[in-house]
Parts: structure tokens; sequence; C-alpha cells
């Protein structure tokens, strides 16, 4: 028997019913929270009423998706030290947020990072702009969470067939789209804090479990996973280190990684949901330390499972990498403990699917919709009725790409999502904070010149072709080298940005002083939330 048929085997009724019990329970949460949500302040920005630490659990409950979950313990099992690089990265990222982003973008805005953009800049191309790039982010991470759905289910029911993985796809994407149009933000919140605590509380387990079992000696698992998996995975350099394309792809991975957060649309748009400045900053600071937290307990969980389950079992069962961290607690604690930890994967994949779902569509009804299409005079009913008809097509094309993308490593394909969050959003968002002259221009050139590179290098990428892990095995375009484009477009954004501000005449000194003052001191940011 193998170990695909043995966890496939563990008990496919209970796995459901404990998963259908999360989803009944925090489908009840969303209906309560739904009755308050009338104005769209309440829709987008859940009517400012969460806490500092309420928005931590939360922030960290968006920013631990299966990625964090199944992705890089997946890494770790499988790549030994290199995939634990993906923790470091996610974690330093954090510190580019809190320093950089966090406070200035509270201030400034209302509820969508065009906001911040269109602030002393020509409205209509702007919002349009902010709309395109923040779909385009949504979508690149939406892939991945949904590929872990898929993947997850594939590994617990025993369904190996793609007709079945699709149907569980499908399934994931129409709960969430209730979630997002019942619930709006404050549904969505609260099952982010719900699924916060279950992961970071599950995970905990595990790490004391799997260390319990090495008498609670780190050198002793470490050691354990040597011998299961070979000197090399405490080695650096077995997944970056072979060639120098693939130090360079590490590189460009990492930039990816730490520029990235600072640019990811549904993080930024957590920072509206508190009714303060301070309220943002003590939100991060608990973000930072449960994610912190979270990233050590995954060093516990790559390694455990491989030296309790094996990198080469993890290989061969349904959903590859992703399986490790499902197979190390059917090794720990059986069938139950499997069943326990399946269905916080899948309340991740949940909690994130719905975040992002109501950014995008959130920026599509506010900025493309009221701003664009109505110039300013939208009715705030109608625009709520408009993010919510957004939110049923991204759920459909959400769920139409997780089939295509089923099977790739989710770490993998968040990290493609984060290098084009840090190529069209985080110039932008700086060059508006912190540079007097820059201009729509410079805005237009620099979303769109660094959305369009890193998505263009992305396609004729390895990831997408030509290689026997890309998503189209058959066909061979690959003509760029890396796997991720960050090295590339990251700069290319920053120099565009530059170039199209230099070559227009166009610049707002008051307003740009106005702006300055309202980021550093919170000044009339009060007065743009109420009107």
């Amino acid at each position: 028997m193998t170990v695909a048929q043995g966890v496939a085997g563990s008990s496919p009724a209970l796995n459901i019913s404990i998963f259908g019990a999360f989803a009944v329970i925090t489908l009840v949460v969303v209906f309560r929270a739904s009755r308050n949500t009338r104005t769209a302040a309440d829709y987008y920005a859940a009517g400012r009423a969460f806490t500092g630490p309420q928005n931590g659990i939360a922030i960290s409950g968006d920013y631990l998706s299966a990625a964090s979950f199944l992705g890089i313990a997946g890494a770790i099992a499988v790549n030994g030290y290199d995939g634990f690089l993906y923790s470091i990265g996610f974690l330093v990222a954090w510190l580019v947020a809190l320093l950089l982003v966090a406070e200035l973008l509270r201030n400034t805005g209302k509820y969508t990072m065009g906001d911040v953009l269109a602030f002393r800049m020509r409205q209509r191309p702007v919002r349009a702009a902010a709309a395109v790039s923040t779909l385009s982010v949504s979508f690149f991470y939406l892939l991945a969470q949904m590929a872990g759905a898929g993947g997850l289910v594939a590994l617990l029911l025993g369904i190996s067939n793609p007709a079945g993985q699709a149907a569980v796809i499908a399934v994931v994407g129409v709960i969430m789209i209730v979630y997002v149009l019942v619930g709006g933000m404050k549904g969505t919140t609260w099952v982010q804090i719900i699924k916060a605590a279950l992961l970071i509380v599950g995970a905990a387990g595990i790490t004391v479990w799997v260390l319990a079992r090495f008498g609670f000696n780190l050198s002793a698992l470490l050691g354990g996973a040597a011998q299961k998996g070979g000197q090399s995975v405490l080695d650096p350099g077995m997944q970056y280190g072979k060639t120098p394309t693939s130090q360079l792809d590490f590189v460009s991975l990492a930039l990816a990684l730490v520029l990235g957060t600072a640019g990811l649309p549904h993080i930024l748009m957590r920072f509206y949901t508190v009714p303060t400045a301070k309220e943002a900053r003590r939100s991060v600071v608990w973000a930072i330390w449960l994610i912190g937290i979270f990233y050590l307990f995954t060093l516990v969980l790559g390694y455990g499972a491989g030296a309790l389950v094996g990198p080469q079992a993890i290989k061969a069962a349904p959903g590859g990498a992703n399986s490790a961290a499902p197979l190390l607690a059917d090794a720990l604690g059986g069938p139950v403990l499997l069943g326990f930890i399946a269905a916080v994967a899948f309340a991740t994949i949940l909690a994130v699917v719905a975040g992002l779902t109501i950014t995008a569509s959130a920026s599509f009804a506010h900025d493309v919709y009221a701003n664009v299409i109505k110039k300013g005079e939208a009715d705030p009913a109608k625009e709520v009725k408009v993010a919510r008809i957004t939110a049923l097509v991204i759920g459909a094309v959400a769920i139409a790409g997780g089939i295509v993308a089923n099977g790739q490593n989710i770490a993998f394909l968040v990290a493609l999502a984060f290098a084009v969050a840090a190529s069209a959003n985080l110039p932008t968002i700086l060059y508006s904070l912190f540079w007097k002259r820059f201009n729509t221009s410079g805005a237009l050139w620099s979303i769109y010149g660094g959305l369009g590179v890193c998505v263009l290098l992305i396609v004729f990428s390895p990831a997408v072709s030509g290689s026997s892990s890309a998503m189209f095995k058959n066909a061979d375009f690959d003509l760029f080298p890396l796997a991720n484009p960050g090295i590339v477009s990251i700069p290319v954004s920053f120099f565009l940005g530059w170039l199209g501000t230099v070559l227009a005449k166009e610049r707002d000194d008051a307003k740009y002083a106005e702006m300055e003052v309202r980021a550093l001191t919170g000044v009339g940011a009060e007065k743009a939330t109420h009107h």
C-alpha cells in the first residue's frame, strides 16, 4: 500500500465532516456580520470598526496563505535549506511594508490603492491603471490558492482524476463567492481571524509534537531529515545553487518576495479597516509577531515531514510537495489530526481567496465604475452592487485558472504574484508618497510598463513552458531563462516611472504638500473617510 492510498484511505467521511463544520460555522459568522453592512464604507472597509490587534490577526490570516502553510512546508521537506528561503523572504518583506507603506497609506486613502495614487494625479487614467494592476496581482494569487485547494482535496478524498479535482476547485470557488457577496469586508475579516487562530494553534501543536518525537532536540530532527533525504537537505544550494542561472533566479525570487508585500493590494486594503493610523501601526506589530512565529514553525514542519515521511513519499503523493504538511499530520496523529490540519489548510485557502476577491471587486467598483465611468458621481448603493457582480465574475475566472494551474507548487505561484505586485504597484506607491515631481504620466508608465514587462517575462519563462514542471508541458516557448522575472521587471518599472515623469511637464507641488502632511500626520484623513 503506497502512502497516497494510505492517506486517501484515512477517512474521507471524517475529513469532509470536519471541513463541513468549519464551512458552516464561518458562514454563520459571515451572515451575522453582514447584518450591519449598509454603506460602501461597511462593505469595503468593515465600517473601520476593527481594533489594531483584531486587524493584526486578520492581516496574518490574509498573509499566511496556502503558500505559507502547504507550499513552504513542502519546499523545505523536498529542497531543505533552499525551501526555508521562502520563509525568510516573506518575513523580511514585512519590514518594508511597515516602514515605508502601512501608516502613510492608511492616512492618505479611503478604500483602495487607487485612492492613494489618484490623490495628486489625474483621476481617471490613474485609477484605471491601479485597477488593472490590482486585478492582475489578485488573479496570480488566486491561481495559487485554487491550485492548493485542488491538490489538498485530491489528497484527502483520494480523488486522483482531473475532473474530480476540477469539481473540488469549483466548490471552493462557490463558497468563497458566498462569503464575499454576503459578508463584505466585515464577514471576510472575521473569517480571517478565525482561520489565523486555527492555523497558528494547529501549526504550534504539530511543531511541539514533532520536536517531542526527537526529544526536543533540533539537531536530532535535522539528522533525521538528512537520513531520509540525504545530507544535501541541510546544505544551501539544493534548488538554487546548481548553475549561475538558478543563482540569479534565487536573487530574483528574493527581490520579488521582499518588495512584493508592500505592493499587495489585499494586504494594503486591510489597513483601511482600522479607525486611526495608531491602530494601523498596532495591527502591523501584531501581524509581524504572529507571522514571524509561524515561519519558525514552518522550519520544524518542513524538516519534520522530511524526517518522518521522507521526500520521495511526499513527491509521490497526490498534490506533490504541497501535501507535506497533511502527510506529516497523518504520520503523527493518524486520520483525526490529518482531518483537522486539512480543514485548517482548506480554511486558509478559503479565507485568503475571499480576501483577494473582495479587494479585486472593490478596486473595480470603486476605481473603475465609480470614478472612471461615473466620474465620481456614483450612488454608493449602486457601487456596492457593482462590487458584488464583479466578485461573481472574479470567482468564475479564478475557478477556471485554478483548474489550469492545478499541480504547480503553490509557494512558487505566489512568488509570481509577488513579482507582479513589486513591478506594477510598489514603484508607483513609493514615488507617489516620496517624490514631489512625480506625475500622472510617470504613474501610468510605471504601472503599465512594470506590469507588462513582468507578465510578458512570466509568459516566456520556464514556469509556463519548456520544462517538465511547467504549466504547459508540451509547448516550448521559454525565451527568458529565469522562472521569476523580479530582477528585471522591478528595476524597469522604477526606471519607467522616472522617465515618464521627466518627459511630461505636469506637476502639482501644492497637492504633493497636502498629501505629505496628511501621510505623515493623518490630518484630513478623517474628513476624507466620512464624506
